[in-house]
């Protein structure tokens, strides 16, 4: 898996990018098919951003977080991002097994 890591008015340290890599690493134990991801780190006065997007399937999941610790909104986003991946893999199996065994039941 690829991460991106980008700062807006920030320095990306070391130790900001081996804390993203480490969360982000999370994502793929629930969807293996998550092959690069772009975070952006965001400093505005007093709140400090984190969004990332991650292209699957050909779409793309979006999530930005706030906070006034750049830590805890990178938790909070990858948490956002875990939520929707898992929803969007539920979404794709449930679909295709409850069709096809709704239509094996009616034969």
């Amino acid at each position: 898996m690829q991460v991106t890591i980008t700062g807006h008015h920030v320095e990306v340290t070391d130790a900001l990018r081996d804390y993203v890599n480490n969360k982000m690493e999370r994502l793929e134990r629930h969807f293996d098919q998550v092959t690069n991801i772009n975070v952006i780190l965001t400093i505005e006065k007093l709140v400090q951003k984190a969004e990332a997007t991650v292209p699957v399937n050909g779409s793309s999941i979006f999530a930005n977080a706030e906070d006034q610790d750049m830590y805890a909104a990178i938790d909070a986003l990858v948490d956002k991002l875990d939520r929707q991946i898992i929803k969007r893999k539920e979404k794709v199996t449930s679909h295709h097994r409850s069709e096809g065994s709704i239509k094996k039941a009616q034969l």
